[in-house]
Protein backbone atom coordinates (compact mmCIF):
# COMPACT_ATOMS: atom_id res chain seq x y z
CA UNK A 1 0.00 0.00 0.00
CA UNK A 2 1.13 3.48 -0.54
CA UNK A 3 0.83 6.68 1.46
CA UNK A 4 2.35 10.11 1.52
CA UNK A 5 4.34 11.45 4.43
CA UNK A 6 4.80 15.05 4.89
CA UNK A 7 6.85 17.93 7.32
CA UNK A 8 7.96 20.94 7.24
CA UNK A 9 10.79 23.31 8.58
CA UNK A 10 11.08 27.19 9.12
CA UNK A 11 14.32 29.26 8.45
CA UNK A 12 15.89 31.15 11.58
CA UNK A 13 14.47 34.11 10.63
CA UNK A 14 10.95 33.35 10.24
CA UNK A 15 8.92 34.88 12.88
CA UNK A 16 8.28 32.41 14.86
CA UNK A 17 11.65 30.89 14.93
CA UNK A 18 13.08 34.44 15.43
CA UNK A 19 11.40 34.26 18.94
CA UNK A 20 12.15 30.84 19.37
CA UNK A 21 16.15 31.74 18.70
CA UNK A 22 15.63 35.28 21.13
CA UNK A 23 14.07 33.28 24.22
CA UNK A 24 17.09 30.75 24.24
CA UNK A 25 19.66 33.24 23.38
CA UNK A 26 18.53 34.58 26.69
CA UNK A 27 18.11 31.29 28.33
CA UNK A 28 21.82 30.71 27.29
CA UNK A 29 23.42 34.73 28.71
CA UNK A 30 21.62 33.57 31.83
CA UNK A 31 23.44 29.96 32.00
CA UNK A 32 26.95 31.97 31.41
CA UNK A 33 26.24 34.45 34.56
CA UNK A 34 24.37 31.55 36.55
CA UNK A 35 24.24 27.79 35.51
CA UNK A 36 21.30 27.40 38.01
CA UNK A 37 19.42 30.12 36.33
CA UNK A 38 15.57 30.00 36.48
CA UNK A 39 14.93 31.15 33.04
CA UNK A 40 10.65 30.53 31.59
CA UNK A 41 10.83 33.34 28.89
CA UNK A 42 8.65 34.13 25.96
CA UNK A 43 8.70 36.54 22.89
CA UNK A 44 6.50 38.38 20.79
CA UNK A 45 7.50 40.13 17.42
CA UNK A 46 5.66 41.97 15.46
CA UNK A 47 6.09 45.40 13.19
CA UNK A 48 8.33 46.81 14.50
CA UNK A 49 8.39 45.70 18.04
CA UNK A 50 9.93 42.72 20.22
CA UNK A 51 8.29 41.58 23.43
CA UNK A 52 9.74 39.57 26.32
CA UNK A 53 8.22 38.14 28.96
CA UNK A 54 8.10 35.74 31.77
CA UNK A 55 9.92 34.71 34.89
CA UNK A 56 14.07 34.74 35.50
CA UNK A 57 15.57 34.22 38.57
CA UNK A 58 19.60 34.62 37.52
CA UNK A 59 22.51 35.97 40.62
CA UNK A 60 23.70 38.06 38.36
CA UNK A 61 22.60 40.78 35.80
CA UNK A 62 22.02 39.92 31.86
CA UNK A 63 21.27 43.15 29.63
CA UNK A 64 18.55 41.38 27.78
CA UNK A 65 17.91 44.22 24.90
CA UNK A 66 21.80 43.54 24.14
CA UNK A 67 21.23 39.53 24.02
CA UNK A 68 17.95 40.56 21.65
CA UNK A 69 19.68 43.10 19.37
CA UNK A 70 22.56 40.38 18.44
CA UNK A 71 19.78 37.55 17.97
CA UNK A 72 17.97 39.69 15.55
CA UNK A 73 21.41 40.60 13.91
CA UNK A 74 22.39 37.09 13.66
CA UNK A 75 18.52 35.72 12.45
CA UNK A 76 19.01 38.66 9.63
CA UNK A 77 17.38 41.85 10.81
CA UNK A 78 18.22 45.21 11.44
CA UNK A 79 17.65 45.62 15.18
CA UNK A 80 17.57 49.87 15.01
CA UNK A 81 14.50 48.44 13.27
CA UNK A 82 12.45 47.31 16.17
CA UNK A 83 12.03 48.94 19.44
CA UNK A 84 12.28 45.96 22.47
CA UNK A 85 10.02 45.90 25.72
CA UNK A 86 11.31 43.95 27.96
CA UNK A 87 8.62 42.57 30.67
CA UNK A 88 10.33 40.09 33.66
CA UNK A 89 9.57 39.42 37.00
CA UNK A 90 11.37 35.71 39.25
CA UNK A 91 9.85 32.71 39.19
CA UNK A 92 7.44 31.80 41.71
CA UNK A 93 8.44 31.06 45.14
CA UNK A 94 5.36 28.24 44.73
CA UNK A 95 7.22 26.47 41.75
CA UNK A 96 10.69 27.21 43.21
CA UNK A 97 9.96 25.46 46.46
CA UNK A 98 8.68 22.45 44.97
CA UNK A 99 11.81 22.34 42.29
CA UNK A 100 14.26 22.79 45.01
CA UNK A 101 12.96 20.38 47.25
CA UNK A 102 11.74 17.38 45.48
CA UNK A 103 8.47 15.01 46.98
CA UNK A 104 10.97 12.68 47.38
CA UNK A 105 13.09 14.57 49.30
CA UNK A 106 10.71 15.76 51.76
CA UNK A 107 9.37 12.50 52.21
CA UNK A 108 13.21 11.14 53.92
CA UNK A 109 15.26 10.19 50.57
CA UNK A 110 18.33 11.65 51.14
CA UNK A 111 20.15 11.00 47.38
CA UNK A 112 21.09 13.86 45.58
CA UNK A 113 19.32 13.06 42.39
CA UNK A 114 16.14 13.54 44.62
CA UNK A 115 16.63 16.95 45.85
CA UNK A 116 15.58 18.24 42.67
CA UNK A 117 11.87 18.18 41.21
CA UNK A 118 10.28 18.43 37.97
CA UNK A 119 9.80 21.65 36.76
CA UNK A 120 5.93 21.19 35.90
CA UNK A 121 3.35 17.91 35.16
CA UNK A 122 2.34 16.61 31.81
CA UNK A 123 4.45 13.74 29.10
CA UNK A 124 7.10 14.51 26.95
CA UNK A 125 7.63 12.01 23.72
CA UNK A 126 11.45 10.76 21.94
CA UNK A 127 11.12 9.40 19.28
CA UNK A 128 13.61 7.58 16.72
CA UNK A 129 13.85 5.84 12.92
CA UNK A 130 16.23 3.87 11.05
CA UNK A 131 14.96 5.68 7.90
CA UNK A 132 17.86 8.15 8.08
CA UNK A 133 21.54 7.67 9.59
CA UNK A 134 20.23 10.84 11.66
CA UNK A 135 17.26 8.34 13.22
CA UNK A 136 14.59 11.24 12.06
CA UNK A 137 11.94 11.00 9.41
CA UNK A 138 12.79 11.12 6.07
CA UNK A 139 10.36 14.26 4.89
CA UNK A 140 11.77 16.24 7.63
CA UNK A 141 15.21 15.67 7.29
CA UNK A 142 15.01 17.26 4.17
CA UNK A 143 12.81 19.86 4.99
CA UNK A 144 15.73 20.53 7.49
CA UNK A 145 17.79 20.43 5.00
CA UNK A 146 16.09 23.16 2.74
CA UNK A 147 15.86 25.68 5.11
CA UNK A 148 19.76 25.42 6.47
CA UNK A 149 21.02 25.75 2.88
CA UNK A 150 18.56 28.54 2.20
CA UNK A 151 19.62 30.52 5.19
CA UNK A 152 23.68 29.80 4.23
CA UNK A 153 22.85 30.92 0.25
CA UNK A 154 21.43 34.24 1.80
CA UNK A 155 24.19 34.79 4.27
CA UNK A 156 26.77 33.86 2.07
CA UNK A 157 25.71 35.65 -0.98
CA UNK A 158 24.91 32.90 -3.06
CA UNK A 159 21.65 33.73 -4.01
CA UNK A 160 21.28 37.76 -4.09
CA UNK A 161 17.52 39.58 -3.30
CA UNK A 162 16.46 36.92 -0.79
CA UNK A 163 15.27 37.83 2.61
CA UNK A 164 15.61 35.77 6.32
CA UNK A 165 11.88 34.76 6.02
CA UNK A 166 11.23 31.27 4.50
CA UNK A 167 10.05 27.68 4.95
CA UNK A 168 9.87 24.40 3.29
CA UNK A 169 7.71 21.46 3.17
CA UNK A 170 8.10 17.74 2.23
CA UNK A 171 5.98 15.00 0.45
CA UNK A 172 7.45 12.04 0.41
CA UNK A 173 5.55 8.55 -1.09
CA UNK A 174 6.08 5.31 0.06
CA UNK A 175 5.54 1.89 -0.90
CA UNK A 176 5.00 -0.91 1.69
CA UNK A 177 6.82 1.17 4.30
CA UNK A 178 9.41 2.20 2.27
CA UNK A 179 10.19 5.64 1.02
CA UNK A 180 9.90 4.93 -2.99
CA UNK A 181 10.29 8.84 -4.06
CA UNK A 182 9.86 12.60 -3.36
CA UNK A 183 6.04 13.45 -4.49
CA UNK A 184 6.10 17.57 -3.58
CA UNK A 185 8.54 20.06 -2.40
CA UNK A 186 7.40 23.38 -1.60
CA UNK A 187 9.85 26.36 -1.20
CA UNK A 188 8.75 29.48 0.16
CA UNK A 189 11.53 32.21 0.57
CA UNK A 190 11.19 36.14 1.11
CA UNK A 191 12.92 38.48 -1.53
CA UNK A 192 13.29 41.87 -3.13
CA UNK A 193 10.79 43.49 -4.55
CA UNK A 194 12.62 43.50 -7.97
CA UNK A 195 13.97 39.69 -8.18
CA UNK A 196 12.68 37.42 -11.20
CA UNK A 197 10.14 35.06 -10.21
CA UNK A 198 11.68 32.91 -12.71
CA UNK A 199 15.14 33.34 -11.89
CA UNK A 200 14.66 32.99 -8.12
CA UNK A 201 13.02 29.57 -9.06
CA UNK A 202 15.88 28.17 -10.83
CA UNK A 203 18.16 29.58 -8.80
CA UNK A 204 16.03 27.82 -5.44
CA UNK A 205 16.38 24.06 -7.71
CA UNK A 206 20.34 24.45 -8.75
CA UNK A 207 21.47 25.81 -5.49
CA UNK A 208 19.25 24.58 -2.99
CA UNK A 209 17.17 21.43 -3.77
CA UNK A 210 20.11 19.67 -5.73
CA UNK A 211 22.58 19.92 -3.16
CA UNK A 212 19.59 19.14 -0.46
CA UNK A 213 18.37 15.87 -2.06
CA UNK A 214 21.83 14.27 -3.64
CA UNK A 215 21.33 11.07 -1.61
CA UNK A 216 17.77 10.70 -2.29
CA UNK A 217 16.92 12.31 -5.74
CA UNK A 218 13.77 14.05 -6.53
CA UNK A 219 12.23 13.35 -10.35
CA UNK A 220 11.26 14.30 -13.36
CA UNK A 221 7.35 13.76 -11.91
CA UNK A 222 8.23 15.39 -8.00
CA UNK A 223 6.18 18.82 -8.51
CA UNK A 224 7.89 21.56 -7.20
CA UNK A 225 7.08 24.49 -5.51
CA UNK A 226 8.63 27.79 -5.33
CA UNK A 227 6.64 30.75 -3.59
CA UNK A 228 3.19 29.27 -4.40
CA UNK A 229 1.64 32.29 -3.02
CA UNK A 230 2.85 34.63 -5.96
CA UNK A 231 4.96 37.77 -4.48
CA UNK A 232 6.53 37.16 -1.03
CA UNK A 233 8.27 40.89 -0.28
CA UNK A 234 7.08 41.83 3.03
CA UNK A 235 8.39 39.31 5.73
CA UNK A 236 9.05 38.70 9.06
CA UNK A 237 7.45 40.23 12.12
CA UNK A 238 6.34 43.03 9.90
CA UNK A 239 4.25 40.59 8.01
CA UNK A 240 3.44 37.94 10.60
CA UNK A 241 3.41 38.33 14.46
CA UNK A 242 5.94 35.79 15.91
CA UNK A 243 6.00 33.83 19.35
CA UNK A 244 7.66 31.24 20.96
CA UNK A 245 7.14 27.83 21.07
CA UNK A 246 4.71 27.50 18.31
CA UNK A 247 6.61 25.40 15.62
CA UNK A 248 6.82 22.52 18.34
CA UNK A 249 6.26 20.30 15.36
CA UNK A 250 9.70 21.42 13.34
CA UNK A 251 11.35 21.12 16.56
CA UNK A 252 10.47 17.87 17.17
CA UNK A 253 9.82 15.39 14.33
CA UNK A 254 7.20 17.06 11.95
CA UNK A 255 3.78 15.90 13.76
CA UNK A 256 4.81 12.18 12.43
CA UNK A 257 5.40 11.29 15.87
CA UNK A 258 3.80 12.13 19.41
CA UNK A 259 4.62 15.66 20.90
CA UNK A 260 3.45 16.16 24.23
CA UNK A 261 2.44 19.66 23.94
CA UNK A 262 5.31 21.56 25.59
CA UNK A 263 7.56 23.99 23.78
CA UNK A 264 10.94 24.01 24.18
CA UNK A 265 13.19 27.55 23.68
CA UNK A 266 13.08 29.96 26.62
CA UNK A 267 12.78 27.08 28.64
CA UNK A 268 15.91 26.37 31.42
CA UNK A 269 16.62 22.35 32.07
CA UNK A 270 14.76 22.06 35.25
CA UNK A 271 11.25 22.22 32.70
CA UNK A 272 10.63 19.06 31.75
CA UNK A 273 8.98 20.20 28.63
CA UNK A 274 12.40 20.34 27.81
CA UNK A 275 14.89 18.30 29.53
CA UNK A 276 12.42 15.10 29.60
CA UNK A 277 11.91 15.51 25.85
CA UNK A 278 15.53 15.39 25.28
CA UNK A 279 16.08 12.46 27.42
CA UNK A 280 13.10 10.55 25.78
CA UNK A 281 15.17 11.37 22.29
CA UNK A 282 18.13 9.94 23.85
CA UNK A 283 16.25 6.46 24.69
CA UNK A 284 14.28 6.36 21.65
CA UNK A 285 17.59 6.91 19.82
CA UNK A 286 19.87 4.36 21.75
CA UNK A 287 17.35 1.82 21.33
CA UNK A 288 17.27 1.89 17.58
CA UNK A 289 20.62 1.97 16.98
CA UNK A 290 21.22 -0.88 19.24
CA UNK A 291 19.49 -2.95 16.28
CA UNK A 292 16.59 -3.48 19.26
CA UNK A 293 14.01 -1.97 16.98
CA UNK A 294 13.36 0.01 14.02
CA UNK A 295 10.98 2.41 15.08
CA UNK A 296 10.86 3.50 18.64
CA UNK A 297 8.65 6.03 20.80
CA UNK A 298 9.49 6.60 24.70
CA UNK A 299 6.91 8.52 26.83
CA UNK A 300 7.58 9.73 30.05
CA UNK A 301 5.05 11.43 32.29
CA UNK A 302 6.06 13.57 35.50
CA UNK A 303 4.31 15.53 38.10
CA UNK A 304 5.35 19.03 39.47
CA UNK A 305 8.31 18.39 42.12
CA UNK A 306 8.33 15.08 42.02
CA UNK A 307 11.51 13.32 40.82
CA UNK A 308 10.27 10.26 39.72
CA UNK A 309 8.29 9.85 36.64
CA UNK A 310 5.21 8.78 37.47
CA UNK A 311 5.14 7.06 34.22
CA UNK A 312 7.58 5.60 31.07
CA UNK A 313 6.29 3.71 28.18
CA UNK A 314 8.60 2.13 24.95
CA UNK A 315 6.49 1.29 21.97
CA UNK A 316 7.77 0.17 19.35
CA UNK A 317 4.93 -0.52 16.67
CA UNK A 318 5.32 -4.03 16.41
CA UNK A 319 9.27 -3.70 14.99
CA UNK A 320 10.76 -4.11 18.42
CA UNK A 321 13.33 -7.67 18.49
CA UNK A 322 11.66 -8.64 21.87
CA UNK A 323 8.71 -7.64 23.62
CA UNK A 324 8.28 -3.91 24.45
CA UNK A 325 7.88 -4.31 28.19
CA UNK A 326 11.60 -5.96 28.34
CA UNK A 327 12.77 -2.56 26.81
CA UNK A 328 10.62 -0.72 29.26
CA UNK A 329 12.64 -2.75 31.79
CA UNK A 330 15.50 -2.41 30.48
CA UNK A 331 15.33 1.56 29.58
CA UNK A 332 14.33 1.98 33.58
CA UNK A 333 17.71 0.26 34.52
CA UNK A 334 19.92 2.04 32.37
CA UNK A 335 18.65 5.29 32.39
CA UNK A 336 18.02 7.67 35.23
CA UNK A 337 14.69 9.64 34.61
CA UNK A 338 14.82 11.76 37.67
CA UNK A 339 15.34 15.92 36.52
CA UNK A 340 18.95 16.41 38.34
CA UNK A 341 20.35 12.98 36.56
CA UNK A 342 18.73 14.26 33.11
CA UNK A 343 20.58 17.61 33.64
CA UNK A 344 23.60 16.15 34.62
CA UNK A 345 23.90 13.52 32.03
CA UNK A 346 23.48 15.74 29.14
CA UNK A 347 25.11 18.38 30.38
CA UNK A 348 22.18 20.80 30.03
CA UNK A 349 23.40 23.56 32.43
CA UNK A 350 25.83 24.15 29.10
CA UNK A 351 24.96 27.62 27.31
CA UNK A 352 24.22 25.53 23.70
CA UNK A 353 20.72 26.32 23.72
CA UNK A 354 20.33 29.49 20.51
CA UNK A 355 22.21 26.33 18.28
CA UNK A 356 18.76 24.30 19.06
CA UNK A 357 15.69 26.63 18.17
CA UNK A 358 16.03 26.36 14.43
CA UNK A 359 16.35 23.02 12.28
CA UNK A 360 15.10 21.08 14.68
CA UNK A 361 16.43 20.39 18.05
CA UNK A 362 17.24 16.86 17.60
CA UNK A 363 19.40 17.11 14.30
CA UNK A 364 22.61 18.21 15.93
CA UNK A 365 25.57 15.08 15.86
CA UNK A 366 27.31 17.52 18.73
CA UNK A 367 24.37 17.94 20.88
CA UNK A 368 24.45 15.50 24.15
CA UNK A 369 21.35 14.12 23.91
CA UNK A 370 22.08 12.86 20.16
CA UNK A 371 25.70 10.56 21.63
CA UNK A 372 25.31 7.13 21.29
CA UNK A 373 26.55 5.64 24.85
CA UNK A 374 24.43 3.35 26.03
CA UNK A 375 24.17 1.11 23.36
CA UNK A 376 26.09 -1.91 25.36
CA UNK A 377 24.18 -1.34 28.94
CA UNK A 378 20.56 -1.72 26.90
CA UNK A 379 21.84 -4.59 24.82
CA UNK A 380 23.09 -6.38 28.52
CA UNK A 381 19.87 -5.25 29.92
CA UNK A 382 17.91 -6.88 27.48
CA UNK A 383 19.66 -9.89 27.55
CA UNK A 384 19.23 -10.09 31.23
CA UNK A 385 15.09 -8.97 31.11
CA UNK A 386 14.45 -11.64 28.17
CA UNK A 387 15.95 -14.48 29.93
Amino acid sequence: MNKFLTAESVCKGHPDKLCDFIADSILDACLRKDRAARVACEVMATKGRIIVAGEITCEKIVDIRWVVRRALEEAGYNPRKFLIHVYLHQQSADIAGGVDRALESREGDTSWYSMLGAGDQGTVYGYATNETSEKLPLPLVYAHRICQRLDKARKDGVIKGIGPDGKSQVTVEYENGKAKRVKTIIVSVQHDEAKDPEVLRSEIVSEILWPAFKDFPFDEDTEILVNPSGRFVNGGPSADTGLTGRKIMVDTYGGLAAHGGGAFSGKDPTKVDRSGAYMARAVAKNIVWAGLADRCQVSISYAIGKADPVAVEVDTFGTGKVPDEVLRAAVLEVFNLRPAAIIEELCLRDAIYAETSAYGHFSGVHARWEWLDKIRKLREAVERYAD
